[in-house]
């Protein structure tokens, strides 16, 4: 089965999407960044760049299956929501948009029972009472993954929440496509699309030493993806454009950390056999490599892949990585430059906070992402 529409249909198909409920417009790109509880000490408030975003997606709360809400951020119940709420009014003082960040990694099950019809009521009360709790401008749906029997609720969920609250800014991350696969599982976002000013890409971390990939990829490839390798940015975008998705609500994925291997490797497209990932979000973080990693001699940018690497036979680091590709101020300028040419709604970070080096006080990556709003 293909999902592309040509001719008049298209236009018209896209057209009411943009339409109703909510609007697309391509006038204001955003770069719309996560900091997570978690990492709350790696990026002080007083430090946050927001010149560089339009909005900053806080948290993350996470959805319990009878309707209620977890709101420790992954730290602490007693001190997340104040924390928030501070980091929410400094977006305010700079004329910045504050998200409640919602859901992430392992709250699925969550999201399932409480978006089930005898507890949605409650979850989208409860939901909706945060946000004004916190005098946040909106919620980020992260529900991951959606599986085929989610999709209903799911849609039934985000359509509840913009009637509860119709000028809440909704967006929600959505996973890349492989090539390989289709977009045949992200059919349901034509239905999804109207309650959403935001569908982002999650294009980052896409590669894997245990996805049974025979060659060696980037984390965040620009282009240039192939069967043996299959992400990249402009694969996912093509995906789900072709789906009817407005371009102005669609935006891609800037991940502020890289992927260490080891086993041999020390470039792209070479044998995965053997190869394995020592590190990633988290652990690699930009600052990280910076600070521990990276050695001029050892970088490199494949301007086939619109990404940037580190590679050596002898090891970098205290992981010792022979093959580091992560996101740098060269690539995310790539980046930047691909959503202004296909007049995409804008680009989120995973995390902000990874991008920060404090003794420096700068944020370089996040510096070249900000120039998506210039």
């Amino acid at each position: 089965m293909t999902f592309h529409r040509v001719g008049a249909f298209a236009a018209i198909a896209s057209a009411c999407l943009a339409l109703s409920p909510t609007s697309a417009s391509a006038a204001k790109p955003w770069v719309m960044g996560y900091l997570p509880g978690y990492e709350q000490a790696l990026y002080p408030v007083a430090k946050i760049d927001f010149s560089s975003l339009s909005h900053i997606a806080v948290g993350r709360y996470v959805p319990r299956a009878d309707g209620s809400l977890d709101k420790s951020c992954d730290w602490d119940a007693a001190k997340c929501p104040a924390w928030a709420k501070s980091v929410g009014a400094k977006a305010h003082a700079a004329g910045k948009k504050a998200i409640l960040f919602l859901g992430g990694a392992g709250a699925h099950d969550g999201f399932a029972g409480a978006a089930s019809s005898a507890n949605r009521a409650r979850f989208v009360a409860n939901v909706v009472k945060e946000v004004k709790a916190l005098q946040f401008d909106g919620v980020d749906v992260d529900w991951e993954p959606v599986q085929v029997a989610d999709r209903a609720n799911l849609v039934a969920l985000l359509k509840d929440l913009h009637k509860a609250r119709p000028a809440m800014t909704i967006t929600m991350p959505i996973n890349w496509v492989n090539p390989n696969i289709g977009s045949g599982d992200f059919v349901w976002l034509k239905k999804a699309a109207p309650y959403l000013n935001q569908i982002n890409l999650m294009t980052y971390g896409m590669d894997g030493s245990d996805w049974g990939w025979t060659q060696t990829w980037h984390s965040s490839a620009l282009k240039g993806a192939t069967p043996e390798r299959p992400s990249s940015v402009t694969g996912s975008v093509d995906a789900i454009l072709a789906l009817g998705i407005p371009a102005a609500k669609l935006g891609i994925g800037m991940g502020f950390y890289g992927q260490c291997w080891t086993g041999g490797v020390t470039a792209p497209r070479q044998d995965a056999s053997e190869a394995t990932i020592a590190g990633d979000d988290g652990k690699m973080s930009y600052a990280a490599i910076m600070g521990s990693y990276y050695k001029a001699a050892n970088y490199h940018f494949d301007s086939q892949a619109g990404a940037s690497y580190l590679g050596s036979a002898a090891g970098l680091g205290p992981l010792g990585c022979t093959y580091i590709s992560y996101e740098d101020p060269k690539s995310i300028a790539a980046k930047v430059a691909y959503v202004k040419s296909k007049s995409l709604g804008g680009a989120i970070i995973w995390t902000i906070s990874q991008g920060y080096q404090a003794k420096q006080n700068a944020n370089p990556p996040l510096t070249a992402a900000g120039k998506l709003l210039k």
